[in-house]
């Protein structure tokens, strides 16, 4: 992880700074539609700082430059960021969040820019209002972008990637039923309609995927939706005859993707015409966006007094599961599983018995060969974390080619991968020792086991929220007073985004606002990391379902999950004096069933079939 000198870059924005009249500049890390993982082109942040962390806000004044991230990143980005930069560790007692350094910067009547594209309308707001506080003049939004003019010619170009149609044997649910249940909710919010600017939400609604988004196979667009009308603003050259026949016959017309402010905008106007004289029920007709809309898109459409913000329902039918996708799920976890079992196994061989020296990018690239030959596979859904020893506590770490280090058979090994098939998205870590691990690493791997356990096996009451039970994964290392710093679980799509809202298991405020609700697919990682020495995380995906009790106190359905990932763990890993029998009893149960659903992979690989045994000989 090298350092990029930055003075440059940021000299030439504040220069731009200068001529805008503007004080403070911010430069959040996500794009027009508040995606997690973004497209090269709108990289911004990484591009001014030099760090490459999916999640963070630069901010820069006159004389100072602070990058905000949370604990996923304090590693990584104090190896990235040369010495222009203050880190500012968010999460840590006495350190501010990047709103409030802004505002404390902005004392004195300073003016604040950001590009109102890709901010957030209520991170716009609160912002504001924080400024105003401390004594700033505004917030002001500037509507080209300064890091882009700064990037020049240098910023790749944007994708412009074919969209495809998603079959329903994948989806199980076709478009005119998903948009009448939007519409029907819509009209319980006596709303005129709704304005969708999420790309995975897109991409469910109208069950069309594409690829303009690395690992995330969604399509730059936006969309509305009004009791009588669907309308798709995508590049049309990007639609193939099938995709436009498609769309046609579920009534969903198409416009230039560009055309989205202009069209908000005679939306806004139709609005304000309406809620003038009139009926009062016309007058409590507004169009709603979702609270992950932008700033200049919610202006567009006329600000506060014609839009509603809301928790996106599009995200939340989403995140719930049809029957043909959690199928789909139980079966491309298999075939990954198998792959990833082909894996391990070989690395193993490769390491131990035949003394090959791999580095963590060539075993990487290794890993997703034997994924691509599984049935209805894709592409991986995020950058293989293929990390050793040391490299392992970077919790996001991601090996460079021709940069990175060679696994070391004497040091712990961490795998954090997965992949896109028509049919579900994967996400599996696994930690392995190919030599002789240490007392400690012994004991932090069956910590994280145990806790890895006790979510598993939770029955909770509906509506229990991922907060109330991220306790469960972390009470064995707290009571040795260790921890980790990132959540325990994040929602997963259905060949979509790896990540997916609104639901999570973990610390974040936003998991104690939406329960877990049977049909959720989430994932379980536990984790611990020792800076410098090694990192330990394990994952499961798991799905919501509703679980039998013997009792149904206050008449209440009781969840629990049901676990899809299909790779065992390592034993060598395992200290057996940690464990008590009903974790004994859950790890057998769970081997036998990785063994059976696997096995016929490898009827005729030795290498795999005895690898594959030895590691789920019965505890």
């Amino acid at each position: 992880m090298e350092k990029v000198d930055t003075t440059d870059r940021l000299t030439r924005l504040r220069e731009l700074m200068q001529k805008h009249k503007v004080d403070i500049y911010i430069i959040p890390s996500e794009d027009s539609h508040s995606s997690e993982y973004i497209a090269p082109c709108d990289a911004r942040r990484e591009y001014i700082t030099g760090f490459t962390g999916s999640a963070g806000c630069a901010v820069v004044t006159h004389e100072k430059a602070a990058l905000a991230t949370d604990g996923r990143y304090f590693n990584q980005a104090t190896k990235q960021l040369d010495s222009n930069w203050l880190l500012l560790k968010q999460g840590l007692q006495d350190v501010p969040t990047w709103q409030e350094w802004s505002a404390d910067q902005s004392e004195g009547g300073k003016i604040v820019g950001v590009d109102p594209t890709v901010i957030s309308a209520p991170d716009a707001r609160k912002l504001a209002e924080k400024i105003k506080k401390r004594g700033g003049q505004e917030l002001m939004a500037i509507e080209e972008n300064l890091v882009d003019q700064i990037w020049g010619t240098g910023r790749p170009p944007r994708p412009s990637e074919p969209v495809k149609v998603l079959a329903k044997q994948f989806a199980g649910k076709d478009v005119k039923t998903k948009l009448d249940e939007l519409r029907k909710d819509l009209e319980k919010k006596k709303s005129s309609g709704f304005v969708v600017s999420m790309l995975d939400e897109i991409a469910w609604l109208f069950n069309m995927r594409g690829n303009d988004i690395p690992y995330n196979p969604v399509f730059f667009s936006y969309a509305s939706v009004t009791p009588t009308t669907a309308t798709l603003y995508v590049d049309e050259s990007n639609l193939s005859s099938e995709c436009k026949t498609y769309l046609t016959d579920n009534g969903v017309s198409v416009r230039p993707y560009e055309k989205i402010f202009e069209d908000t905008q005679v939306l806004g106007q139709s609005l304000a015409s309406t809620n003038g004289d009139g009926p009062p029920e016309a007058k409590i007709r507004k169009f709603l966006v979702s609270n992950k809309t932008s700033w200049a898109l919610k202006r567009s459409l006329g600000g506060e007094t014609k839009v509603d913000e809301l928790r996106s329902p599009i995200g939340d039918a989403k995140a719930v599961k049809n029957e043909t996708e959690l199928e789909g799920m139980r079966q491309c976890h298999i075939r990954d599983g198998a792959a990833l079992i082909e894996y391990f196994s070989w690395l193993e061989d490769q390491l131990n018995v035949h003394k090959v020296e791999l580095d963590e990018v060539a075993a990487a690239d290794k890993l997703e060969e034997m994924r691509s030959k599984h049935k209805h596979f894709v592409g991986l859904s995020f950058d293989t974390i293929s990390s050793t020893g040391a490299n392992a506590a970077v919790i996001h770490y991601k090996p460079e080619r021709g940069n990175c280090s060679t696994i070391d058979p004497k040091a712990i090994y961490l795998c954090d991968s997965g992949a896109q098939y028509f049919d579900g998205t994967t996400d599996t870590t696994r930690t392995l020792h190919f030599g002789e691990p240490t007392e400690m690493e012994r004991k932090a791997y069956t910590l994280v086991l145990k806790g890895h356990i006790a979510l598993d096996v939770a029955i909770f009451p509906k509506g229990t929220t991922g907060f109330a039970l991220d306790t469960l994964a972390r009470q064995f290392l707290w009571e040795e007073g260790l921890d980790y710093r990132h959540g325990t679980g994040h929602g997963v799509g259905s060949y979509l985004n790896v990540h997916e809202g609104p639901i999570g298991i973990g610390t974040r405020i936003q998991y104690s606002e939406v329960p877990l609700a049977p049909g959720n697919v989430i994932s379980n990682e536990p984790g611990y990391y020792e800076d410098g020495t090694f990192g330990i995380r394990i994952e499961n995906i798991v799905m919501v379902k509703e679980a039998e009790t013997k009792h149904k106190f206050g008449d209440k359905p009781y969840l629990g999950f049901e676990h899809v990932t299909m790779v065992p763990y390592c034993r060598k890993l395992i200290d057996e004096t940690l464990l008590t029998r009903r974790e004994k009893n859950w790890l057998n149960e769970y081997h036998a069933d990785v063994h059976a659903k696997t096995k016929d992979f490898f009827k005729e690989n030795e290498l795999e079939m005895k690898w594959l045994e030895r590691e789920t000989v019965p505890f």
